[in-house]
């Protein structure tokens, strides 16, 4: 089926319109965050900024976002200037709501560049079906939507620049996608989840590869490799040399907890979960605060061991390593392939094992795995898996009652899980059970969609590995990114 030509810039115009429509929305703690951000940037010399505490919500991402706030406070300044002054907390004019959300909403321009970049690159023929849905699937993620136009961050045009990085490396444009990727981690660190696969992917096909090459050299192509890797962080960090140990505490900060205030769904919130039900069977009470407290804050286990940053860290490294060596040994052929599959598997990893994750990181898996359900039924299989649970677990962010009905349309046209949401807004209603255990939707909801994201992560690893057991249904006849691209030069 050949669909119009045109209809990825109709899909734009359609998520715009939506976005522009979600802008009365109620939203999160995030909103003041920014305008804090918003007004630091604007009123305080540079070496001041890694500073301030006037606000809790102080500066803790890396200096390029701390540069974007300053270019988007040059425009705020005409917009409503009273935003920019520090002292004002929690200051949130008309003007400057229309500000922030259209802000979000102009920057998504750099995520449909992505994505529109990603489709080329994989061969995808546009106007086909397979165009179509993989437009329809990024453009309209429902993930995004929450977080950024309900909820309130500025992830959409970050994922824009990872799409960018991801469609130069399948392009064999190597230089060019280290570079891309180091501007993102300057933007935002947690992306260095995601730094392993493009190390293994550009140590082996371009550094190895320059080796092989008449007149090449391996450490010609290391050295080429690594300034243009390092030139975004002396950019971005060089003004700041001097306060490098304040920036680091800013931008890890591991007195915050194991998990979140409200648990993401991967292994600690079935930890906690386990923890909690131990604790009440055997009638032990937390010397400290509870799992249960929805603070941000460190806590120790009732029963089970505490555990700790290190052993997080030393988790996830171990979980990489597989998909890694898989990739590192890959051939040049299926490589694109095994390169999109070893990202979402090593962001899942830290989403899985990570020291303090939050609900919305569980986008740097489904975003990337959304381009493989464009060449594979098997990894679209999965995808729809992680799906499930995944933007489930995004509804704590969406707490207010003003956001049901977009939260419950907007998922449901995805996915259609209502077996907890009835529990929270009906069931416990009728028992009284909102009023003896109010924790209890969030709970269930992290335990639920962390069962889900296992399983997902499990039985993905493994398909991924080509290892047959337990038993996943082989790939069928699909268009591979090899076959997809020869069919699009066959239609030039």
């Amino acid at each position: 089926m050949i669909l119009k030509k045109d209809c990825f810039w109709q899909l734009v115009g359609i998520s715009t319109g939506l976005k522009i429509l979600l802008i009365p929305a109620n939203h999160s703690t995030d909103f003041e965050v920014h305008r804090n951000w918003l007004a630091i940037t604007h009123s305080l010399p540079l070496n001041r900024w890694y500073f301030e505490d006037t606000s809790e919500w102080t500066l803790d991402y890396p200096p390029f976002f701390a540069y974007f706030e300053w270019l988007l406070s040059q425009v705020a300044r005409f917009v409503d200037p009273r935003m920019l002054i520090v002292e004002n907390l929690n200051y949130e004019s008309k003007a400057t709501l229309y500000f922030q959300r259209l802000s979000v909403t102009a920057m998504d321009l750099i995520y449909v560049l992505g994505v529109r970049s990603c489709l080329s690159a994989l061969g995808v023929v546009k106007g086909s079906q397979q165009f179509f849905a993989g437009s329809l699937l990024l453009l309209l993620n429902v993930g995004l939507i929450f977080v950024d136009h309900i909820h309130f961050q500025y992830n959409g045009f970050m994922f824009g620049i990872l799409l960018l990085s991801i469609s130069a490396l399948i392009r064999q444009r190597f230089l060019w996608s280290a570079f891309t990727f180091a501007v993102l981690l300057n933007f935002k660190h947690i992306f260095l989840y995601l730094a392993p696969p493009f190390g293994v992917y550009l140590l082996r096909f371009y550094c190895l590869e320059q080796a092989n090459v008449k007149g090449g050299s391996f450490w010609r192509s290391l050295f080429k490799l690594l300034a243009v890797g390092l030139a975004p962080f002396v950019v971005s960090f060089g003004p700041f040399w001097n306060q490098l140990p304040q920036i680091m505490s800013r931008l890890f900060p591991f007195n915050r907890g194991l998990t979140h205030a409200y648990w993401a769904p991967n292994i600690w919130a079935l930890y906690n979960t386990a923890d909690k039900v131990a604790a009440n069977v055997l009638k032990t009470a937390s010397a400290g605060p509870s799992t249960t407290s929805g603070l941000v804050q460190q806590i120790d286990h009732s029963v089970l061991p505490t555990i700790t940053p290190s052993m997080t860290f030393g988790l996830t490294i171990v979980f990489m390593l597989p998909i890694l060596l898989k990739l590192f040994k890959s051939s040049k052929k299926q490589s694109p392939l095994m390169f999109l599959r070893a990202v979402v598997l090593c962001a899942c990893s830290s989403f899985m094992f990570g020291w303090h994750v939050h609900e919305k990181a569980i986008l740097m898996c489904l975003i990337p795995l959304s381009l493989l359900t464009l060449v594979n039924r098997e990894d679209a299989r999965y995808a729809y898996i992680l799906g499930i649970a995944g933007y489930f677990s995004l509804f704590p962010l969406l707490f207010d009652i003003d956001l049901y009905v977009p939260r419950y349309s907007f998922y449901l046209s995805y996915m259609g899980f209502i077996a907890i949401p009835l529990y929270e807004h009906i069931i416990s209603r009728l028992l009284g059970l909102h009023i003896r255990l109010p924790f209890m939707p969030l709970l269930l909801t992290s335990t639920y969609s962390a069962l889900g994201v296992v399983y997902f992560f499990g039985r993905y690893y493994l398909y991924a590995m080509g290892v047959s057991w337990p038993k996943v249904a082989a790939p069928k006849a699909t268009a591979t990114y090899s076959s997809s691209a020869k069919r699009k030069r066959k239609t030039k």
